[in-house]
C-alpha cells in the first residue's frame, strides 16, 4: 500500500494503546502483586499490541508492513537477550567455582553494616565508572553485595537500590558506556564536554543518594549482626575453597571490559573461565553435586555444563543462604528474554504506525522556555522508556524529533544530551518491563516494584535536572555569530 493511503494517526488513536497498557498493567500488578512480571505482564504487552496493531490497520497499514516493524523491533532486543543468557550461564559458574561466595566472604569482613548501603553504592560506581557498564557491574560485585546484605540481615530491596544507584551512576560519567557516546552523538556534541555538563546534575543527585543512604544505614537495627555474619562466613568455610585467586575470573573480565570488549564475548569469557575455576579448585564440591556410572572427570564436566544452562542448587542447611547460591544458569533468565521481547514488540508496532510520534508532536506544543524545552524533553525519554521498553530507543528517538527545535530556541545541544541521559539512560531501570528494568530484577533477585524506591539516584537526578532548567542553573545558550565590520560593511 502507498504512503499516500496512510491515514495520519490523532492524538486519540495514539492513546488508546496507552491508557489501554497502564489499565493491563495496573490490573496484572493488582491481581498477581511480585508474580506479575511472570506472565501477566507480557500478556498486557501483547493485548495493548494488539490493539496498537487494529488501530495502524485503520489508518491504512497492511498486517504484513506492520509484521516487518515488529521483527526489526524485536531484532533490536536479541542484543540484550543474549547478554542475558551469558550472564546467567557467568552467574551459575561463578557460584559453582567460588568465586562469588568469595566476594561475598570477604565483603561480610570488610564492610560495615552501618555504612553498608553507601559503601555498596559507591563501590558499584566505582566499578561501573571503570567499565563503563552498568549492567557487568550489577550481574558481579551487584551479585556478591546482595549475598553480603543476606548475612548481614539487610534490606535486599534497600541493597538492590543502592547497586543500581551506584551503577548508573558510574555508567551515565564512564567515557567507555555506550550511553554515555550515544547521546552526545544524537545531539551532535564532544563526548567529553557532555561528560564535563552532566557533572552539574549527577554530583549533587549522588551526593544526595549517599547522605540517604548513610542516614538508613544509621536507623538500622544491627544488634544480631556479628552473629549473623559469623554464621554465613562459616557455612561459606564449610561448602567452598576460598581465597583471592578465586577472583581472577572477576579481575580477568574487568580487565576486557575495560579494554572495551564488547560486553557478549567478555561475559561469556568469565563464564568459561569460572568453569575452570570450579573443576580447578572446587574438585569436591563438584564432585559431591552429581552421582553417576560416568568417569570422575565426566561427572564433573556435566556440572560445570549444567551450571552454564541450569545454574547450581546448594543445601547449606542455611535456608536463606541456599536461596541466594542456588541461581543462574542461561534458563533463569527465560523469564526476562520472554518479558523484553514482549514489550519490545509493542513498542515496536506503536513506532511503526506512527502512534508514538504523534504523541511526541503534541507534547511539544507550547513549549516555549529553556525549562518547558528541557522538562518536555526528560518526560518524553521516561515516557519513550515506558512505551518502547528500551533505553537506546529513549535517547535516539526524543534525540532525532528535538535537536532541531533545540537549536530554533537557541538552546546548546548539551541541554539536550545531558537531558538524554537524566531522563532515558536513569529512569530505564525503574520500569519492570523495560530491558534494564526487567535484567536488574533478574540479575539481583529483586523485583523493581521492591528496588524501585531506594534507587535514590536514578530518582533524584531527573527532578533535579527540571528544578536547574526552570530556575536558570547552567542552562547553555548559543552565541550568536561575531559579525566584523569592515569599511562601514558587515
Amino acid at each position: 500500500m502507498s504512503s499516500t493511503q496512510l491515514k495520519e494517526p490523532s492524538l486519540v488513536d495514539a492513546l488508546i494503546p496507552i491508557v489501554l497498557l497502564v489499565f493491563f498493567m495496573g490490573s496484572a500488578v493488582f491481581l498477581y502483586r511480585e508474580d506479575s512480571s511472570y506472565g501477566p505482564n507480557q500478556i498486557a504487552l501483547l493485548l495493548a499490541m494488539g490493539v496498537a496493531a487494529l488501530i495502524g490497520i485503520k489508518n491504512g497499514h497492511n498486517w504484513k508492513s506492520i509484521e516487518a516493524g515488529l521483527v526489526k523491533g524485536i531484532s533490536m532486543s536479541l542484543g540484550a537477550c543474549m547478554i542475558l543468557f551469558v550472564v546467567g550461564s557467568l552467574i551459575g559458574t561463578w557460584m559453582l567455582s567460588g568465586t562469588v561466595p568469595t566476594l561475598i566472604y570477604y565483603g561480610l569482613s570488610l564492610l560495615n553494616p552501618t555504612f553498608f548501603y553507601a559503601a555498596a553504592s559507591l563501590i558499584c560506581a566505582v566499578v561501573a565508572m571503570s567499565i563503563g557498564s552498568s549492567w557487568t557491574t550489577a550481574a558481579t560485585v551487584g551479585v556478591a553485595l546482595i549475598g553480603v546484605a543476606t548475612g548481614m540481615e539487610m534490606s535486599l530491596a534497600i541493597t538492590a537500590g543502592a547497586v543500581v544507584s551506584g551503577a548508573y551512576f558510574g555508567d551515565k560519567l564512564s567515557p567507555l558506556s555506550e550511553t554515555t557516546n550515544l547521546a552526545p552523538a544524537i545531539a551532535g556534541t564532544d563526548l567529553f564536554e557532555h561528560i564535563k555538563y552532566m557533572l552539574w546534575t549527577t554530583i549533587p543527585s549522588f551526593a544526595i543518594t549517599l547522605i540517604i543512604f548513610v542516614v538508613i544505614g544509621f536507623t538500622e537495627d544491627t544488634s544480631e549482626v556479628s552473629d549473623s555474619i559469623e554464621k554465613m562466613q562459616s557455612t561459606l568455610r564449610e561448602q567452598f575453597v576460598l581465597g583471592w585467586y578465586l577472583l581472577v575470573p572477576l579481575v580477568v573480565l574487568l580487565t576486557l571490559a575495560i579494554r572495551k570488549v564488547p560486553a557478549f564475548p567478555a561475559i561469556a569469557i568469565g563464564a568459561l573461565l569460572g568453569g575452570v575455576w570450579a573443576l580447578i579448585f572446587q574438585g569436591d564440591l563438584v564432585d559431591s553435586m552429581l552421582s553417576n556410572e560416568r568417569a570422575p572427570f565426566i561427572q564433573n564436566l556435566m556440572v560445570v555444563w549444567s551450571a552454564l544452562f541450569e545454574g547450581v542448587s546448594f543445601e547449606t542447611g542455611d535456608e536463606s543462604l541456599d536461596k541466594l547460591l542456588s541461581r543462574g544458569g542461561m534458563a533463569s533468565m527465560l523469564n526476562t528474554v520472554w518479558l523484553i521481547i514482549c514489550a519490545m514488540s509493542f513498542g515496536a508496532v506503536l513506532e511503526k504506525v506512527g502512534l508514538l510520534k504523534a504523541v511526541v508532536a503534541t507534547f511539544l506544543k507550547g513549549a516555549k522556555s529553556a525549562g518547558d524545552m528541557i522538562t518536555r524533553t526528560i518526560l518524553t525519554c521516561i515516557g519513550t522508556n515506558i512505551i518502547t521498553a528500551d533505553q537506546y530507543i529513549s535517547i535516539v528517538m526524543p534525540g532525532r524529533m528535538y535537536k532541531e527545535e533545540f537549536e530554533k530556541r537557541g538552546l546548546d545541544q548539551l541541554n539536550l544530551s545531558r537531558s538524554l541521559e537524566d531522563g532515558g539512560t536513569l529512569t530505564s531501570p525503574l520500569i519492570p518491563w523495560n530491558t534494564c528494568g526487567a535484567y536488574m530484577s533478574g540479575v539481583l533477585g529483586v523485583s523493581v516494584y521492591d528496588y524501585f524506591v531506594y534507587a535514590f539516584f536514578n530518582l533524584i537526578n531527573p527532578v533535579l535536572a527540571v528544578i536547574y532548567a526552570f530556575l536558570g542553573i547552567k542552562i547553555l545558550r548559543l552565541t550568536p555569530p561575531k559579525v566584523e565590520i569592515v569599511d562601514g560593511k558587515a
